[in-house]
């Protein structure tokens, strides 16, 4: 458990640390990129700087020029106002000069011109390239002081993450060092357990070899013996008595009992419905005391009246099938053929209903088209008629599925066991609907009788009807409500218990082999107490056995007591010298010697004598006959409870090796067939290789046919060849001639 724990535990921390590590590698990640892109950043600034001092540079470079060409044009001018007066005076002759003065001023102001607006586009991009570097530059220091911040705490959180991983390591190399003992103390203890199971591996082969010349033994003696196995076929398990499950049918008993009270309410609850609806015929639409009623209604009445015959023997078969469940009985679906009965009072029920719902629908219809019936009154009417056929409908699904479950104890045939657990599961389902239909038939019925009592022509008796037809349609709707819900709980119990049958077989084969198997088991149960009874007759035997020899060596010891009071009387009277005693003495000596062992025995328990014999002798032979007696007692006990115990042994060991046996032939049985299944296989291999051979050799014999075949178009190929040739040289031969 201890190292369990600890590898459990090591392996938790190797999981942390390993999700730690993971979580590091991906801080470690991050902390790198930000650095790459930290000094991506520092590159892109000293780049910008770099731009930055070019422009500078070519800045002061024209400013400079631009000093130059300022200073220049200074010169031009200065020239120029003093070659105006020269040129006043020499307008003849410098005219050429001053046409020449004149374009040179005009290209130096186009110059001019072009250097003012150069400088000025210089400027203005000076100047938006020096905001645009502060403004990059500023940007980038603060991206810079965020990325410095986050850097030192992912620095503080992998220094935190690397303290808690050195922690861990050195815990895990102390748990890790703790394991190496441990699994040295281990390693011991295995090696220690390698000896003990070679030893009982040798233990185990001697057993068995043991075992296995008993079961050849038993084997022999089995063969020799034991007439059949009547567990081998399914048509002889099937008579053998199961095992007697006593809290089954007991439980199978309380849920009968409770069934029948459920199907006695519902049957009274039956016979008020259909009484009360006979009463309810006789006083509506027409009341019989004022009135002729209807020819149909009479019929209806009359049929209503009998409906006691058809009812009362669905609970008459309900306690019979209850009376035959028993404790000594075994209940399975194959072995009540009570059921058969109940099935067929139910079907008589469903032939009423069906008789009597054709009259009870024209009935309804008669209702309807009586002048005192309204529109509401009407659709409750054709309500109750769907309700009436719907509850017939039930009844007659029921019965359907209770017929089903009644087939295996007189059929074997009609019903197979593999549907036992879905019949009984739609006879829940017909129960539920026998509930629904009842609620829908007081509803509906609740809601007629309202509006009847609203009538004006409604009459106290036809109040008192009605309010006694919906007593008994909402004890009827309550009667299924129960019962519905007494089968849903009970009915894996139903479907677990079809398992209880003969032993290492799939069921009761047919209701004969049931039948003769309860016969058996009555049979077995009164062997059982012939056999009990015989025990006990052993017991009291021994008990008297006991008692005898008890009271044979009390009459042994009183005997010997009487003994020696005669001897010591006789002694006296010989000291007194009186022939009349002594002769007294002899005479109750022969009384007491002829006397029973019985007599002798109830005297000695009545009177116990004290002995006053001085013979010490006589007391140690008494001592020596108890001890001796007593001892034998003993052994023989101990012989007999030697003898008891050796039987069970032996009887334990025979029922082992019976089941080995059936074990052995069950696997010689898959053995068997096994060879079976090689064989054919080898036999199919073996017409298989014939077939294959025999097509080669067809092949074969095909291919060597086509070969001389064509060895023979190729000889005369080869004639043709020749006689052509030889065609040939007479032809050359002819013409060499001519």
């Amino acid at each position: 458990m201890a190292s369990a724990e600890l590898q459990g535990k090591y392996q938790k921390l190797a999981q942390e640390y390993s999700k730690l590590r993971a979580q590091n590698q991906v801080l470690k990640k991050g902390v790198v990129d930000e650095q790459a892109n930290s000094a991506a950043l520092k590159e892109q600034l000293k780049m910008k700087d770099q731009s930055l001092r070019k422009l500078q540079q070519e800045m002061d470079s024209l400013t400079f020029r631009n000093l130059q060409l300022a200073k220049r044009v200074e010169l031009l001018q200065d020239e120029l106002s003093l070659s105006e007066p020269r040129g006043k005076k020499n307008k003849k002759s410098g005219e050429s000069s001053s046409q020449l003065s004149q374009e040179q001023k005009s290209v130096f102001d186009e110059d001019l011109q072009k250097k003012i607006e150069e400088n000025e586009r210089l400027h203005i991009q000076f100047f938006e390239a020096d905001e645009q570097h502060k403004h990059v530059e500023a940007e980038l220091r603060s991206r810079l002081v965020a990325l410095e911040t986050e850097a030192a705490q992912h620095q503080a959180v992998v220094d935190g993450l690397t303290r808690k991983y050195m922690e861990t390591i050195e815990k895990l190399q102390n748990d890790k060092a703790k394991l190496e003992v441990k699994s040295q103390t281990l390693e011991k203890e295995a090696k220690e357990c390698r000896l003990r199971t070679e030893e009982c591996q040798l233990q185990l082969k001697n057993l068995h070899e043991d075992l296995s010349g008993r079961l050849e033994e038993s084997l022999s003696i089995i063969n020799e013996k034991v007439p059949f196995n009547d567990t081998k076929y399914s048509q002889y398990n099937a008579l053998n008595v199961p095992l007697h499950n006593r809290r089954h049918q007991l439980k199978m008993r309380d849920i009968a009992g409770q069934a029948l009270a459920f199907v006695q309410d519902l049957v009274t609850a039956l016979l008020n419905f259909h009484t009360y609806t006979e009463q309810r015929i006789q006083i509506f639409p027409v009341d019989s005391a004022i009135d002729t009623i209807s020819p149909l209604n009479q019929k209806f009445s009359q049929y209503l009246h009998e409906n006691a015959s058809y009812v009362r023997p669905l609970e008459e078969g309900m306690l019979h099938l209850f009376e035959s469940i028993t404790e000594d009985t075994v209940t399975v679906l194959e072995t009540t053929v009570k059921l058969k009965t109940f099935s067929e009072h139910l079907t008589s029920y469903i032939c009423f209903l069906r008789k009597i719902l054709p009259y009870q629908l024209k009935s309804l219809e008669e209702e309807c088209e009586s002048s005192l019936c309204t529109s509401a009154l009407r659709a409750r009417n054709l309500e109750l008629s769907q309700d009436m056929k719907k509850m017939t409908a039930v009844f007659e699904k029921l019965q359907t599925y209770v017929a089903l479950l009644a087939l295996p104890s007189t059929e074997p045939d009609g019903l197979l066991r593999t549907n036992y657990s879905s019949v009984l599961t739609n006879v829940g389902a017909a129960l539920h609907g026998f509930h629904d239909v009842m609620k829908d038939i007081s509803k509906h019925y609740s809601q007629k009788a309202t509006i009847e009592h609203e009538l004006p022509t409604a009459t106290q008796k036809l109040i008192t009807t009605n309010d006694c037809i919906l007593s008994s349609v909402v004890a009827l709707t309550n009667g299924a409500g129960k019962i519905a819900s007494f089968y849903s709980n009970n009915v894996d119990y139903f479907i677990a218990s079809l398992s209880y049958g003969p032993k290492a077989a799939s069921g009761f084969i047919s209701p004969l082999s049931a039948e003769c198997m309860l016969q058996y088991k009555k049979k077995a149960a009164a062997y059982m107490k012939s056999l009990r009874k015989v025990q006990q007759s052993l017991e009291k035997i021994s008990k008297l056995e006991q008692e005898k020899e008890h009271w044979m060596l009390e009459a042994q010891l009183a005997k010997i007591k009487l003994e020696k009071e005669n001897q010591r009387i006789a002694d006296k009277l010989k000291s007194t010298n009186s022939g009349q005693l002594v002769g007294l003495a002899q005479d109750n000596a022969a009384v007491s010697s002829g006397a029973g062992q019985d007599e002798a025995a109830a005297k000695a328990a009545a009177e116990p004598v004290q002995s006053t014999s001085l013979v010490p002798d006589v007391e140690s032979r008494e001592d020596l006959i108890k001890n001796h007696y007593m001892a034998r007692i003993v052994e023989l006990t101990s012989q007999l409870q030697l003898a008891d115990s050796k039987s069970v042994h032996f009887y334990a060991e025979c029922r082992a090796l019976a089941k080995r046996l059936a074990l052995a032939e069950k696997s010689k049985e898959a053995l068997t067939e096994e060879m079976k299944l090689a064989s054919q296989n080898i036999s199919r291999l073996q017409d298989e290789l014939t077939t294959t051979k025999r097509s080669y050799e067809d092949q074969l014999s095909m291919m060597s046919d086509h070969l001389c075949s064509m060895n023979e178009t190729l000889s005369k190929q080869r004639e043709e060849i020749d006689t052509l040739k030889m065609s040939s040289k007479g032809n050359s031969k002819k013409n060499k001639s001519r």
